[in-house]
């Protein structure tokens, strides 16, 4: 089973501008996301629009990001430029963990996966 978790991050919130930023207990909320998501086992890539969250990110080991385009209305268009730009094949199973998740059990995530991997569908949410 080929699959990746990716999150996207878009630095203009407007209900709560710099979301990814903002510390939880000292940690930036993007770095607590990506870090739960690691736990998973799987690759994880941050879709990131601004410079300022890929700088958080330039020392977790674990994470690769990759900056996208600032004009995508959800994350789930951010997404889809990260698997267009990068050439996944049409049988990677992509996660979409929200930014804003710093505590989602890995368990979860895994899960999400495997049940993805037996259905038919070609997406979820």
């Amino acid at each position: 089973m080929n699959t990746v978790v990716v999150i996207p991050a878009r630095y203009g919130s407007t209900r709560l501008p710099a979301k990814p930023l903002r510390l939880i207990v000292g940690v930036p909320m993007v770095v607590r996301t990506a870090r739960q998501a690691v736990a998973s086992g799987f690759p994880v890539w941050v879709a990131f629009d601004d410079a300022r969250i890929g700088a958080l990110l330039e020392g977790e080991a674990a994470v690769q990001g990759i900056l996208t385009r600032t004009d995508h209305e959800n994350g789930t268009e951010r997404l889809c430029e990260v698997v267009e730009r990068l050439g996944w094949a049409d049988d990677t199973i992509v996660v979409n963990v929200q930014g804003d998740e710093p505590l989602i059990p890995p368990e979860l995530i895994e899960q999400v996966a495997h049940i993805l991997a037996e259905s038919s569908a070609p997406m979820a949410t």
